[in-house]
């Protein structure tokens, strides 16, 4: 893996961030009042074009200022801690493959673990949400469920679209940046 100058790290992580902003406001309205939108498909990129600590840590800031701005302030910790854990998924599902994986097949399938640690997190919240408004664990994991289409359609949608950006963008980088020697 390409290691980053300083200069190109702060770059990269605010750049990141930025689309990760700009990826969640482009939202799709679900009945449940959840929405489906590209921000964890940014998420998932950074992760795979940046490493671990810098793509988490922009998926983080850019669902926390999305949610600055837009009235979920008290969600803003919550999606920064669940950026850090998703994306270790992502990472370690990229370590299968050596970090450098080649095939389209490959990608899905680190989309794929992705997508679990996604639902899981989302269904581990919903429920603690539900048990703090009093309910049963029960009732508060079956409410949580209800929620869940949504992520299911951010997943499958992150997947489709990291497959398709992932092989670009890593050769964009390559080409565009010189490799550092250390």
């Amino acid at each position: 893996m390409r290691r980053f100058s300083t200069i190109e790290s702060v770059v990269f992580v605010g750049l990141f961030t930025a689309l990760t902003v700009i990826g969640t406001m482009i939202k799709i309205p679900l009945p449940t009042g959840a929405f489906v939108h590209m921000g964890n498909a940014v998420l998932l990129l950074s992760v795979l074009l940046l490493g671990y600590l810098r793509g988490s840590l922009a998926g983080g800031f850019g669902f926390a200022i999305f949610d600055l701005l837009n009235g979920y302030a008290t969600e803003a910790p919550y999606f920064i801690l669940e950026s850090f854990i998703v994306g270790a998924a992502a990472y370690g599902m990229y370590c299968l493959y050596k970090k450098n994986p080649t095939k389209i097949y490959q990608v899905v399938i680190i989309g794929i673990g992705t997508g679990i640690a996604k639902i899981s997190m989302t269904q581990i919240k919903n429920t603690v949400v539900q048990l703090m408004m009093g309910n049963r664990l029960s009732v508060g994991f079956n409410a949580a469920l209800v929620q869940l289409p949504a992520t299911l359609i951010n997943v499958v949608t992150t997947i489709i679209v990291v497959t398709f950006l992932y092989f670009p963008l890593k050769k964009a980088m390559v080409r565009l940046l010189p490799t550092n020697k250390y």
